[in-house]
């Protein structure tokens, strides 16, 4: 390169640095950012004045992942030029990549300070903001980095999904498609409005959108809301998903697979095992609360209990979790790869997931085939589509033994009895009488994940609707004008007064539980039934209708409903299910002594038999490790 000729004959030369600073400059911007380092620290050496060179050199760390170094350069820079604003800017940057948030954050403030017209210093406050769960401070930044510049498109998608995140789905989806306007092909913003329209319950909007972002270069995770959200749409057959899933495989995790997966574990049938869990949801969360059970009364002389947490914000639950497991690693600044380097380095001998395609899973982990056995379990009984997963757990009501397997990736486990066992919240609020009895009719409610009420759903609601004159229907329900009035509006066309139907916003859980006593009986969803909220209606002394169907998350409520010995509450065809709710709702006798009794007998079912639960689970895992040893 000319610029380094020039260095090399006149080293002397007075404008050395200033050359050698170009040359590092050049460097960078075609990505060779070691070279840039070497290049742009020799000029800092024969000019440590030199303000420039100091803060690219600092650009140049930072973009090599250096980022100790680069802070420390950085802090150069400023003593060098206190007032430069961008400097700050690049501190709070390089922080904010190694977790100090809170350094990070009084570096943004000082870039403002200096600079109050400085948008792209807002945008990065609201996102270390975020990171520490200072949600309303992150929302008042990140509309000042608009007010700035209204055609920031990354600060209109971070607005909008802390907007979804606090449940204003309309703004959200407002800003989202503002983004989008700026540019069609912005894969983040086509994941976020995806995941914003699937929240709405407009599965087929999510699901082109998750499409799109995947199109436009998106990353794992539009993958993983795409193959998640379609076990919610009616449309999608266990074929059909199957296939997703193994094109996601091939052209995602099939290429992280190692060359090399033998592994050292000791082929001991009968040895005590070193079992893992992986989880972000290590914490009030239906997988924390389900988990916590089977970690309780596992056999800690035979299983050697780890955890790997990606846990942001701790809570109570994750408190007991980890003070039932032996082992507890904070994974989340491990990456995928090392990540599954330390599964390896701890001889994990049977790993299992917790998370699927959900939110902050650790697939790409997995992929990487860091143990000898490893399992899929609790977030939603389907399939990864890993090629390296070797079992899923499931039970002969979400598979009956007469199901095709072929649809999964993984071999079928069945668990003897149930899938689920529940432990009852710390606190819960007590049971009302029968609502009914006080209202004078009957009132229907469903308090799942909005996103499961799909079309074919409401068509079936509005049957029992018809089939039980004057009854009402409670819905829980992000806060969207424009998606709470299609239901109502389809009420209206099929005859029924839409005030028949009530929207609930989403509340703190402490007060969830409360809205059952304002339910006579819950409705299930369709195709992708409750499991916690079908638990938590029956402890709150409330009867479940279900629809079984083709996928096993459509007939989760057959196997809760089975182990707690109602099976008769289980349709099999969309009239039998408005049957059987109207047949409920004609009995206030038989309601209100099930509303008395329904807890007592969730707490004498195998659903709450934890010790018994724990050995069933075991008894599938020492299975699986037999099965590897005597490969």
């Amino acid at each position: 390169m000319e610029l380094r000729r020039a260095v090399e004959i006149r080293p002397e030369y007075a404008e050395a640095a200033r050359v050698l600073h170009l040359l590092g400059i050049t460097l960078a911007t075609l990505g060779r950012f070691s070279e840039a380092v070497i290049e742009l620290r020799r000029a800092v050496e024969l000019r440590p004045d030199y303000f420039e060179a100091v803060y690219n050199l600092a650009l140049a760390l930072q973009d090599d992942n250096q980022l100790a170094l680069a802070a420390e350069t950085y802090r150069r820079a400023i003593a060098l030029r206190p007032t430069s604003a961008a400097a700050y800017n690049n501190l709070g940057i390089t922080l904010q990549l190694t977790h100090d948030f809170a350094t990070a954050e009084a570096a943004f403030h000082e870039a403002i300070r200096l600079q109050p017209n400085f948008p792209e210093a807002h945008y990065n406050l609201g996102n270390v903001l975020k990171e520490q769960n200072h949600l309303d401070d992150a929302i008042t930044s990140y509309r000042q980095a608009l007010a700035l510049n209204p055609n920031y498109a990354d600060a209109l998608v971070n607005l909008g999904n802390l907007l979804q995140r606090r449940g204003d789905l309309d703004d959200a989806i407002t800003l989202f498609r503002r983004a989008l306007a700026l540019d069609p092909n912005t894969a983040l913003a086509q994941n976020s409005l995806g995941n914003a329209l699937k929240d709405v319950g407009d599965l087929d909007g999510a699901i082109d959108c998750y499409r799109r972002s995947i199109a436009a270069g998106g990353e794992n995770w539009a993958w993983d809301n795409l193959l998640y959200t379609i076990h919610f749409h009616p449309a999608y057959d266990p074929a059909q998903i199957a296939r997703e899933h193994e094109n996601w495989d091939q052209l995602i995790a099939q290429a992280l697979a190692t060359s090399d997966r033998r592994h050292p574990n000791p082929r001991s049938p009968d040895r005590p095992l070193n079992i893992a869990y992986v989880s972000p949801d290590f914490r009030q969360h239906p997988v924390g609360r389900f988990l916590l059970p089977l970690l309780s009364y596992h056999d800690h002389a035979n299983y050697r209990i780890f955890c790997y947490s990606d846990v942001r914000y701790p809570d109570d639950v994750t408190r007991s979790l980890q003070s039932a497991a032996d082992i507890w690693r904070d994974a989340e600044r491990l990456s995928d790869e090392k990540l599954a380097n330390q599964i390896r380095e701890d001889q994990i001998d049977i790993l299992i997931d917790l998370t699927m395609h959900m939110d902050g899973n650790r697939l790409l982990a997995f992929a990487r085939k860091p143990a000898p056995v490893q399992v899929t379990y609790l977030a939603y009984c389907s399939t990864t589509g890993l090629s390296s997963m070797d079992y899923r757990i499931t039970d002969p009501n979400l598979d009956p033994p007469a199901i095709n397997e072929s649809v999964y990736s993984e071999r079928t486990v069945r668990l003897p009895r149930t899938y689920w066992c529940y432990q009852p919240p710390a606190i819960v609020p007590p049971i009302s009488s029968l609502p009914a009895q006080t209202t004078g009719r009957i009132t229907f409610g469903c308090l799942n994940n909005y996103s499961k009420v799909t079309g074919t759903t409401w068509d079936m609601w509005i049957d029992v609707l018809k089939a039980v004159p004057d009854s009402s229907l409670f819905v829980l329900a992000p806060r969207s004008s424009l998606y709470r009035n299609s239901p109502r509006a389809r009420m209206s066309s099929a005859g029924l007064d839409s005030a028949r139907l009530t929207f609930a916003d989403r509340v703190p859980f402490a007060d969830y539980l409360a809205l059952y006593n304002q339910i006579d009986i819950a409705l299930d969803p369709f195709p992708y039934g409750g499991g916690t909220t079908t638990c938590d209606a029956i402890y709150m002394g409330v009867p479940v209708v279900t629809l079984t169907g083709k996928t096993a998350v459509s007939r989760a409520g057959a196997s809760l409903l089975h182990n707690l010995g109602h099976p008769e509450w289980i349709a099999a065809t969309p009239d039998s299910y408005v049957n059987i709710a109207r047949d409920l709702a004609s009995d206030l006798q038989s309601l209100a002594h099930l509303r008395t009794t329904l807890r007592a007998q969730m707490l004498s079912s195998p659903l709450t038999d934890a010790p018994a639960f724990a050995r069933d689970f075991e008894s599938a895992l020492r299975h699986m490790w037999k099965e590897w040893c005597g490969q």
